[in-house]
């Protein structure tokens, strides 16, 4: 049986494959179409869906608009709004159809995704590919890893907004005090 500690090496190290091939540029235009954006939508669905939620969690702390889409208490989104979808095949209906309408009312979208093409990335003015792979492709999608299922795309993934936060954290000289500030306290 494969100890637990040969599981971490294997997992790190395909994470660090995963996100070997994310530019610093990508970055900066993904950390620009935010900070320009009035109010940042998130979007995905299952295990993707939930980084995403995360993903809003810290922009909301940073002090940005930001909202998951199906939640109750989302409003429309408008010209100029940003809509972040996390999609790993970049297939899903309902996703397909939020960029759809995004794309009619003027908002930009960026999509974290591990297919090359999809209907989501059609819309996309900025694609990050995470070259994770998946089941739900064809051709795997990217590297290989010991997790199962798309668990490499999900956690690359949360790893990536995680640090897309802590750039925007120096950006916009926000502290983590700051940040506290702003955290749930009806728990």
């Amino acid at each position: 049986m494969i100890t637990f500690a040969d599981l971490v090496d294997s997992a790190l190290g395909d994470l660090r494959a995963a996100l070997g091939s994310i530019q610093d540029e990508q970055l900066a235009t993904l950390r620009a179409m935010i900070l320009d954006a009035p109010r940042v939508f998130l979007a995905g669905k299952g295990r993707s869906g939930l980084v995403m939620r995360g993903f809003g969690m810290r922009l909301m702390h940073l002090g940005l608009h930001a909202y998951v889409v199906d939640d109750v208490t989302t409003p429309g989104i408008g010209a100029d709004d940003l809509l972040l979808i996390g999609s790993g095949s970049g297939r899903t209906p309902s996703l397909v159809r939020y960029a759809e309408i995004a794309t009619a009312q003027g908002a930009p979208i960026a999509l974290f995704t591990i297919a090359d093409q999809s209907p989501v990335r059609d819309y996309a003015a900025l694609t990050i590919r995470i070259p994770a792979h998946s089941p739900k492709l064809a051709d795997g999608g990217g590297v290989s890893t010991t997790l199962p299922m798309g668990s490499l795309f999900e956690s690359a993934l949360n790893l990536l907004l995680d640090l897309v936060t802590v750039q925007l954290m120096d950006e916009m000289n926000v502290e983590e005090p700051e940040m506290y500030a702003r955290h749930a306290n009806l728990e």
